[in-house]
């Protein structure tokens, strides 16, 4: 991603374009993908708290990112991978609901496994 910003950057700058950019208004209409955009999205559209097996981790509700520890990061790790890919974004979604806050290399993780789903989904 970073790097199709700074190509777009770059274009811009070579370009000298000043106009300013046409910004579409949202549709109104499903996609006709919706089931496709709901099971692949990060955003919170609802409070409900969904499960996954993993009631245990909600001890970890309200930590900071950098105060786990190598194991409590291998367990968090542990769900993760096993979840199936369909659950991956709605587990997701499932934290932040309960204040639980991945550490970085986690979230990193957890990032990659979302956009390599939405990618098969789409394909």
């Amino acid at each position: 991603m970073v790097v199709v910003g700074a190509v777009l950057y770059i274009h811009h700058r070579m370009t000298g374009s000043s106009a300013e950019p046409v910004v579409e208004p949202a549709a109104e209409e499903c996609c006709g993908q919706h089931a496709v955009c709901e099971k692949t999205s990060l955003l919170v559209t609802d409070d409900r708290i969904e499960y996954f097996d993993d009631e245990e981790l909600d001890r970890f509700s309200g930590r900071s990112p950098e105060s786990y520890t190598p194991a409590e990061e291998e367990e968090l790790r542990d769900v993760m991978l096993t979840l199936s890919p369909d659950d991956i974004a709605p587990w997701a979604r499932s934290l932040a609901l309960r204040k639980i806050e991945l550490p970085a290399s986690l979230r990193d993780e957890l990032l990659m496994l979302v956009a390599e789903n939405r990618q098969n989904a789409v394909s």
